[in-house]
């Protein structure tokens, strides 16, 4: 990957300045040193100071300090002068060329940049944003979504679970339905915040109050937590201390965001944050193409597929995509995937081709298999 040479050009550079910096330091200490011994010698001898000075200066050319430092920093300006180029070369500073001219719809957009803000707690600067976007309708409904949950979030960091506790009870059933097991990861947290205090029997009044609903799918996590009432005095030093550790705190926070997101029907990652880092990743090849096609921009204008394949890791993936084998092209709503009876599935344009619109069989591509086209039935992925 082309970051790859980009790290390794900034490690060179790193690497060169830092013997650049340790050879000043060296010389500049051993020119110290001399101009010290000279001042000292002067201070204490009667004798004329042009003697001493003649010394010196005959010392400090045997330093010859002009000339240790001249490799080490010729190879660092060398290493400065190549690495602007490298970065220019990966991060093209023009990317207006793999731009096209598409109509965004002005209010989703806004408040998906919006949505942004409130889904990291910035709550004033999504305001402010949504003000001068002159669209306040969608921010009422966008931040009360998110302030509910920045507010169990900020009472978890200082330890306090009712209000998580409170929102997990609400909505128990459909926490159950999504197979989160959070209700109970919450009143675990509590349970051992309990017992960190010394209170073993309010704890297990806590436990015998709380954990009794989840027995049935989760009794050996209930059993682990009951063996640390023994150990209630010295919990950190027992066979569950790892049940102390604040990551467990992190895990119970991620797994919160996550199903408050699911319940409410958006995504856990931010829509902005996943359409930069897809673009960043999709940009460097479109930006070849286009290189390449500098004459022939107006094809691109018009295309209605990206021209050239961009490979997106698993994370951006989130919808099938179904590519005809035998037209090469992806499958769309007017030209969508058919199941043959053979099992393997062509476009449906390429079907009523080979079959001259179902007027005859046709033999499947993959298999000798005949096709009666009427037979075939629309995949839906």
């Amino acid at each position: 990957m082309e970051l790859h040479s980009l790290k390794d050009s900034f490690d060179r550079v790193a690497k060169k300045r830092k013997v650049s910096y340790s050879k000043t330091h060296e010389v500049t200490d051993l020119i110290v040193q001399e101009i010290s011994k000279a001042i000292k010698v002067m201070q204490s001898s009667t004798l004329e100071y042009q003697s001493e000075l003649a010394e010196l200066k005959k010392k400090l050319q045997e330093v010859s300090p002009l000339n240790q430092l001249e490799g080490a920093q010729k190879e660092l300006n060398i290493a400065l002068i190549k690495y602007p180029k490298a970065l220019e070369k990966v991060f093209n500073p023009d990317i207006s060329k793999a731009y096209r001219n598409i109509e965004f719809d002005s209010p989703i957009v806004n408040q998906i940049i919006a949505s942004h803000f409130y889904r990291q707690g910035l709550f004033e600067v999504g305001n402010c944003f949504i003000t001068e976007a002159q669209d306040a309708e969608a921010a009422v409904a966008m931040r009360s979504l998110f302030q509910e949950l920045y507010q169990m979030l900020e009472a978890m960091k200082s330890r306090n679970l009712e209000p998580a506790l409170k929102w997990a009870a609400a909505n128990s059933n459909k926490l159950k339905e999504n197979g989160s097991d959070l209700q109970l990861r919450i009143h675990h947290l509590q349970f051992v915040k309990i017992l960190q205090k010394g209170s073993r029997d309010e704890a297990l009044k806590y436990a015998r109050t709380n954990f009794a609903s989840f027995a049935g799918n989760h009794m050996a996590e209930i059993q682990k937590l009951m063996g640390c009432l023994l150990y209630s005095d010295r919990l950190h030093e027992s066979p569950y201390a790892h049940l102390l550790s604040p990551t467990n705190w992190d895990t119970v926070t991620n797994e919160l965001t996550r199903q408050f997101c699911n319940l409410l029907g958006q995504s856990y990652e931010s829509p902005l944050s996943a359409t930069i880092a897809a673009g960043i990743q999709g940009l460097p090849p479109l930006l070849k193409f286009m290189t390449v096609m500098v004459g022939k921009k107006h094809e691109w204008q018009s295309m209605n597929q990206l021209p050239v394949p961009v490979e997106l890791d698993k994370e951006f993936q989130f919808h099938s995509v179904f590519v005809c084998p035998v037209t090469k092209e992806q499958s769309t709503d007017d030209n969508p995937p058919m199941l043959m009876s053979c099992g393997h599935v062509l476009c449906k344009q390429s079907i009523n081709k080979m079959s001259k619109n179902g007027s005859k069989t046709f033999k499947c591509p993959y298999c000798p298999t005949d096709i009666d086209s009427t037979q075939c039935r629309q995949l839906i992925f």
